[in-house]
């Protein structure tokens, strides 16, 4: 279904939270669709925690509204946040108990949670084969999922996760990337992740977020971020020579030196590539090396961010 005919499972409009006097959200908006995985990103005090603890009704917002399945969470919050599943840190569960085990417990403090929901499960997170060993057995990717089953026991509309990657290996990582999509592609649960490893955002999610200083800077699908001409860049020698025949061009619209690795970084359309080495060759400067480099989501965060420090 096209992105904007589906539902709006979560509707964020004008958040603003005050602590001590001090503006720590500004009016933070975004939307997140039914089937979708939307990325949440900033860095370091940027308000994505505070975010998520108001998403989850942790904390109440000083200004604003969240709709959650299209009850005011507010207004309606027993309504609201039983439409949210949500691993905002660790999961926590009992090491000497079974998975299967642990899933019953929370069922029955949640309740009413048939069996047969909590089989379904277990068979969604891939655990079927291990959920009646001890949790104290499990890898970290196996918790992770575990947890993620105890947060689908309601079938909530809509998943929050914090750092679902943090601390896994990359077989893990890739795991729990194909475990998300396939609960947001087939199962059609919407998935909000706020995490630090951009790569792994722009592989996984569907739109992102980006949030700095407590506003939200940048909203759109990751490809829509990633879109424009790429950079090229340059390796030449002699470098002072090469950088002057290339600002003499009138196709370079920008031309930066990076003197840790000997790059020369421009700006210029991808089909005045060949005419600009022919110049510098003209010129006498040896061209070891052309590559185009495709903007990364990275790229765009720190340039959004001004190098602000991701966490």
């Amino acid at each position: 279904m096209p992105p904007d005919e589906r539902r709006v499972v979560l509707s964020v409009r004008g958040l603003h939270k005050t602590i001590s006097k001090r503006k720590i959200i500004h009016d933070v908006s975004f939307d997140v669709l039914e089937g979708e995985v939307f990325g949440f990103l900033g860095p370091n005090g940027a308000g994505k925690t505070t975010t998520i603890r108001m998403l989850v009704g942790l904390i109440r917002p000083t200004g604003g509204t969240v709709t959650i399945g299209g009850h005011d969470l507010s207004r309606h919050f027993t309504h609201a946040i039983r439409q949210v599943g949500a691993i905002v840190e660790n999961p926590e569960m009992y090491p000497y108990l079974t998975g299967r085990e642990n899933l019953e417990h929370f069922a029955r403090m949640e309740g009413p949670i048939s069996y047969e929901r909590i089989e379904e499960v277990v068979k969604l997170v891939e655990l079927t084969e291990r959920i009646d060993d001890t949790v104290k057995t499990y890898s970290l990717g196996m918790r992770q999922r575990l947890g993620i089953a105890q947060a689908l026991l309601r079938q909530p509309q809509l998943l929050i996760l914090d750092e679902p990657t943090n601390g896994l290996d990359p077989a893990g990582i890739r795991e729990m990337r194909g475990f998300i999509q396939r609960l947001a592609k087939e199962e059609g649960i919407s998935v909000f992740i706020s995490s630090h490893i951009l790569h792994e955002v722009q592989t996984l999610c569907d739109r992102v977020a980006i949030i700095s200083n407590g506003k939200v800077i940048r909203t759109g699908p990751v490809s829509q971020l990633l879109e424009g001409e790429p950079p090229v860049e340059w390796r030449l020698h002699p470098i002072e020579k090469g950088m002057e025949v290339l600002r003499s061009l009138a196709s370079v619209t920008a031309l930066e030196y990076l003197p840790d690795n000997g790059i020369i970084r421009t700006h210029l359309p991808q089909e005045a590539i060949a005419a600009a080495n022919g110049a510098l060759l003209n010129a006498g400067v040896q061209v070891t090396e052309i590559r185009q480099k495709h903007p990364t989501l990275e790229d765009v965060f720190l340039q959004m961010t001004e190098g602000d420090h991701i966490a």
